[in-house]
């Protein structure tokens, strides 16, 4: 028997605010912020060489990437955990994201509502483990593609791949509270009152294409999806067009300081939450009153 992880319906309501990392969190992919300069590689060539493989074998682009991580890295350096997750704490992330998810989780519980933070990335779960904020418990979990690793620690095959298509399975474990990988019980009936995290109580954070699976699906169940873009380039292209397509309904710089847009937009959706969910309580309540009055 598995032990699996698995959280049950609160006594509050639950708020799952789900990332990306890449252009969401962090202003670079986090290959880039040195892992790719320290095989002797310039960020551009790495990334066409990777295409280049992926193409060329109808490859996923995240185990392209992923093997050639690994070849590259042979006889240059040792690959293995805790060299991605040194890469990892070398990440840079966006203005006031090292303050970001214990503010807006004390945010939530002033307002009686709990905030759970959750990764779901094509990228490094070691490298993003490595970061500080990770470190600190900043994310309840996080999904992303990792390595499978040898009796001496070394990497030799991909255990998870995380790619925009099977983004998606990760809110359905968040929504039901059944979050291990391979807890098949994610696929089980949960009634609509005993849905841990409904998806009205989501919100997707993320910056493009590879996003807009989650986005669409958050938004068709009245959750909500917001688009990031860097305030620095100040390029909305990619959220001008997933607005105009109804992927998401709204969009902000990725600043996560204090009282910035993102901050208040965040705010003003748990404080909607608040009142959303008096409403859905009333609602269940009565519909109990009225099916145990035709008994």
């Amino acid at each position: 028997m598995n032990d699996y992880v698995r959280k049950t319906k609160e006594d509050r309501p639950v708020v799952a605010i789900c990332y990306d990392f890449d252009k969401t969190l962090s202003p670079d992919d986090m290959q880039a912020q040195g892992y790719i300069q320290s095989v002797g590689y310039e960020v551009d060539k790495f990334w066409e060489k990777s295409d280049v493989l992926a193409k060329a074998n109808e490859m996923d682009s995240n185990l392209a990437y992923m093997y050639l991580m690994k070849e590259e890295a042979r006889g240059t350096l040792v690959f293995n955990r805790n060299a991605l997750e040194e890469y990892g704490s070398k990440v840079k992330l966006f203005p006031g994201a090292d303050t970001w998810f214990e503010r807006i989780r004390k945010y939530g519980e002033a307002h009686g509502v709990i905030v759970e933070h959750y990764i779901i990335s094509s990228g490094l779960k070691e490298m993003i483990e490595g970061t500080k904020v990770a470190k600190d418990g900043a994310f309840e979990q996080v999904y992303a593609s990792s390595f499978l690793y040898d009796d001496h620690g070394v990497a030799v095959w991909p255990a998870q791949v995380v790619n925009y298509t099977n983004k998606t399975q990760f809110l359905f474990r968040i929504s039901k509270g059944v979050l291990d990988w391979n807890d098949p019980g994610v696929n089980d009936y949960f009634p609509p009152d005993e849905i841990r995290v409904p998806f009205r109580n989501m919100i997707y954070i993320g910056d493009s294409d590879t996003d807009i699976p989650c986005m669409k699906l958050v938004t068709s169940y009245g959750g909500y999806a917001i688009g990031v873009y860097n305030a620095e380039t100040n390029d909305r292209t990619k959220v001008h067009r997933m607005i105009r397509d109804s992927r998401i309904r709204y969009f902000a710089p990725a600043d996560y300081t204090e009282g910035h847009e993102l901050d208040e937009l965040v705010k003003s959706i748990i404080d909607r939450t608040v009142a959303n969910e008096k409403l859905e309580a009333i609602y269940y309540r009565k519909a109990k009153e009225s099916k145990e009055g035709d008994c």
